[in-house]
């Protein structure tokens, strides 16, 4: 479904990847992890259009993305969910929802698809005229993956979804995850919780200043020394 080839980015003089190269095959969960400022979040602006390469190309569903906008590419079925959930907080949680669905068309066809962000995160429903900003952590972030199922997504793209939540929240989130990868959606998922992604991922991908330097597995990523000693401290 993605195929990212030899791709270089600049932020002026300071490179921050360098000929990353890596695949997501349609109803894969893959996992790219590593540490702060390793490159992650700019893989994902890259692929979405907001940063634009120096090098190197990326295909989505067989045809190349580069000429394309980010609206271009999110009408195509791309969708994000920032690191920091970037949610208004003054916007209710129905209409957040429904800002995520802007390229669905009629407002009447989106209750099937409020329907069913509201049966995998129930708590949304019981406050969906609740301003945003009030929410919890947890329940921001649950409502930040919401509004981009709303897009009802081919390639579901997570910046660091479990970033500053408590244990038992993250558990819930992975949980949810694990049922949209069951359900047969496509995930990329950045994380620096290695444990939990390394889990749930069928592949993953190691980023470190700017390269991918180990690549396999989940399971074989997971019980790899050098991902032991590095990332889970064992």
């Amino acid at each position: 479904m993605l195929d990212v080839r030899g791709v270089s980015v600049r932020y002026g003089d300071l490179q921050a990847l360098w000929d990353v190269t890596f695949a997501v095959r349609a109803g894969e969960l893959v996992a790219i992890i590593g540490p702060n400022g390793a490159g992650k979040t700019t893989i994902l602006k890259t692929i979405l259009g907001l940063v634009r390469p120096a090098a190197g190309s990326i295909d989505f569903r067989g045809a190349p993305l580069t000429r394309y906008p980010p609206y271009d590419r999110v009408a195509r079925g791309i969708a994000l969910v920032p690191e920091g959930r970037r949610i208004f907080p003054n916007m209710s949680v129905r209409d957040t929802l429904e800002l995520g669905a802007y390229t669905a068309g009629r407002r009447a066809d989106l209750r099937p698809r409020v329907e069913r962000v509201y049966d995998l995160f129930p708590v949304l429903a019981s406050r969906q005229r609740q301003a945003a900003g009030t929410l919890s952590g947890g329940e921001q972030q649950m409502l930040a993956i919401g509004r981009a199922l709303m897009a009802d997504p081919a390639l579901l793209m997570l910046d660091e979804p479990s970033l500053g939540l408590a244990p038992v929240v993250i558990d819930h989130l992975y949980d949810r995850l694990g049922e949209l990868k069951g359900r047969g959606l496509t995930i990329l998922l950045v994380e620096q919780y290695v444990a939990g992604a390394l889990e749930l991922a069928d592949r993953a991908y190691v980023l470190e200043t700017g390269r991918i330097v180990r690549e396999g597995a989940g399971h074989e990523l997971l019980a790899d020394d050098y991902i032991q000693k590095t990332y889970l401290a064992l």
